[in-house]
């Protein structure tokens, strides 16, 4: 599946492993954020810690009834911060170099909590 935008020179189509692996990246560099998580637990509700090359495991892009986009991050935030504020700037940052890179409007970024990890 992907995403097709019309412009004056011609259509454009946004895979959505491509708008997965931006979305993870950039919530990989917000502070707070240990890394991306996969949706699904592993065995004993361990979260997975996904390298680089999954992220997409972690995003799901998906259009609503109405065609706008929406966005789910599962995330690993690091311990001892304020789990909200991870989360709002993560969602604001998100969301602002998604549509400042593709040109294409999220109505939501859900962000999901899969675990809590100590840095040492």
């Amino acid at each position: 599946m992907s995403i097709t935008k019309n412009t004056q020179f011609g259509d454009i189509n946004i895979s959505i492993e491509a708008i997965a692996s931006l979305a993870g990246g950039v919530v990989t560099e917000c502070y707070g954020v240990v890394g991306m998580a996969s949706q699904k637990l592993v065995k004993d509700n361990w979260a997975e810690l996904l390298k680089k090359e999954n992220y997409s495991k972690g995003v799901v892009v998906r259009q609503n009834e109405e065609g706008q986009l929406e966005l789910d991050l599962y995330i690993i935030v690091s311990h001892g911060i304020k789990i909200s504020e991870v989360v709002h700037e993560a969602q604001k940052k998100v969301k602002y170099m998604l549509e400042k890179s593709l040109e294409l409007e999220f109505n939501a970024i859900n962000v999901y909590v899969q675990g809590v990890k100590v840095i040492k």
